[in-house]
């Protein structure tokens, strides 16, 4: 690839506006104003860049987009480097994958010296009591906060038949 300098930019340009004056010209005739404007935007944009020296800025842009994807493409040290990183990702992956199950089992974090919070408890069963236990206060009876059914007639409802019944809706 040549150097900004090794092509004659001027005759380049402005032939390239020319065309599309004359391109313009021909939309005036047939498309009307407006596209014939816009076709006229478009052909004055060759010779505006080579007069602000845009040009020389976007053949340096390009240029240098080009090299670094060849240099990207061809080189296989990149590549290592790409697969590299890529083995990096996976083993951050991995690792946070067996420190999630390693908290979650009950261990300690060997990292932190931190044990895992408790796991909550579980749903009572229809033998036990669906509130919490509470202590007998000075001299008061405790009262079970659920009557207790037996086992063969719970069912999904009968929380819910009991709140009724102790309310006198049901």
């Amino acid at each position: 690839m040549g150097n900004f300098q090794d092509f004659g930019w001027l005759p380049l340009c402005a032939g390239a506006s020319i065309a599309g004056l004359v391109l313009a010209f021909l939309a005036f005739r047939r498309r009307g104003v407006a596209a014939g404007l816009r076709v006229t935007a478009w052909a004055l944009l060759p010779i505006a860049a080579y007069l602000t020296r845009a040009l020389q800025t976007l053949w340096t842009i390009g240029a240098t987009m080009v090299s670094f994807v060849t240099s990207l493409v061809f080189n296989p040290a990149v590549w290592a480097g790409v697969a590299v990183a890529g083995l990096s990702v996976v083993l951050f992956v991995v690792s946070g994958v067996l420190r999630g199950r390693t908290l979650s089992a009950g261990r300690k974090n060997k990292d932190t010296g931190d044990t895992p919070a408790p796991q909550p408890a579980a749903r009572p069963g229809p033998a036990q009591q669906s509130g919490p236990a509470k202590t007998p206060a000075a001299g008061k009876p405790q009262q079970p906060a659920v009557s207790q059914k037996p086992a063969g007639k719970d069912d999904d409802f009968s929380d819910i038949e009991e709140l009724l019944k102790r309310r006198g809706i049901s």
